[in-house]
Parts: structure tokens; sequence; C-alpha cells
């Protein structure tokens, strides 16, 4: 039986999120560690169904000021990866590649801007990558694009995209830990509908 919306997923649809994203948070960890020249560990991943307002609830406030990088996915696979970058963390990887700190999002210079599309793109890859190899399908990813909003702005953006199919998110959340820093990760997934079902056709997964 296909489904409709996310939240009509069975537990084995979620067991399927979240080995994809237990095997992209090992890869993610791994890549971002050879990038930072620093030892990156992920907790195991919690993966959860939340609407729009939930969403915002549990990442903080609808006015705070966040960055994200945006990456589409299309071929087998078509949707959105969403990852949200937050002061600490970009201090984290600015510090470990530059040597430098930021104390605004607006103070973001290009070179800066660049890296952490770089690592944005490092961390979406490593999950679409598992997909990709669990379910032997080929998605392709368009180049990461930065936004710096309100986090109720920058969540409207997959809700305008994907709200006709679901007024649901899938989010991978877990932390990082570099250098002893414990740092938040949180990343959106939302697959069109019509490629959740295929993901899951492909891995012999029944809705039933």
């Amino acid at each position: 039986m296909k489904i409709t919306r996310y939240d009509e997923m069975n537990g084995l649809g979620l067991d399927l999120i979240r080995e994809i994203g237990s095997i992209g948070t090992g890869n993610s960890a791994t890549a971002l560690s050879s990038m930072l020249g620093k030892t990156v560990r992920m907790t195991l991943p919690n993966v959860q169904i939340l609407g729009y307002n939930d969403a915002i609830k549990f990442l903080g406030d609808p006015e705070e000021i966040v960055a994200a990088i945006l990456v589409k996915m299309s071929g087998e696979i078509n949707g959105l990866m969403l990852f949200i970058l937050k002061l600490d963390f970009i201090n984290e990887v600015l510090s470990s590649l530059m040597q430098q700190k930021i104390e605004d999002y607006y103070q973001l210079n290009v070179l800066e801007t660049s890296a952490l599309e770089e690592v944005g793109n490092i961390i979406i890859s490593s999950y679409v990558n598992a997909m990709s190899t669990l379910s032997d399908v080929t998605i392709s990813l368009s180049v990461p694009d930065i936004a710096v909003n309100m986090l109720g702005g920058i969540l409207s953006v997959p809700m305008v995209e994907f709200g006709y199919q679901t007024d649901k998110m899938m989010m991978i959340s877990g932390q990082f830990i570099i250098g002893g820093n414990v740092l938040h990760s949180d990343l959106l997934m939302m697959p069109e509908i019509q490629s959740l079902n295929f993901l899951m056709e492909k891995l012999g997964i029944s809705n039933g």
C-alpha cells in the first residue's frame, strides 16, 4: 500500500530512515574529521516526523536567526535536504579551518560562506550516499545554497515547496562531538512522497 503522507509510514519505513541516518551520520563524521583535521564523533541520530510548528519548537525560536544549507535531490529520488547551521557549529568550523570566529551570521564573508557550503554539502552528501547505496538508486544533488534568515523563514522553504504534498517534515537530529565540544546537528530530509514510496519499494518494505 502506498503512502500519501510522511506520518503514514509504518515502523519498517521509519527504521529505513533511521538506518539511512545512522550510516549517513558515520560517513559525515569521518568526512568532517578529515576536512577539519580534528576527531569528530556523532551520536546515534533521532528520527522524527514533525509538523511545521513542532519542528520550529524543537529547533528553537521562530525569530531566531540561523543559517541553512539547501540542496535539491533529483534523479530516481526527488526532494530537498536542509541542514541547519547554528553559530556554535559555524564557529567550530571557521576556527578549525581559518582560525576565525564570527559574532553575527551577517559577518560571513565570501570565503567563510564557501567553506560552510562545502561542510553542508559533505554532510548532506553523506546521507544521500547512504540512501543511494542502501537502495541502489541514482540521486543527483544540486549545488549547495546557503541562506541566513529567521528559523521560521528557513523552514517555510520546504513547506512552500512540498506543502501541497505533506504538512510534515522528516528530521534527523544528533550531536557532533568535535574536540570535546558538543554541537547539535539538525537535518531535514524531504523526499517527494512518490520518491519515498519508490525508495521503500526498492527495499521491499510494505506499508500495508
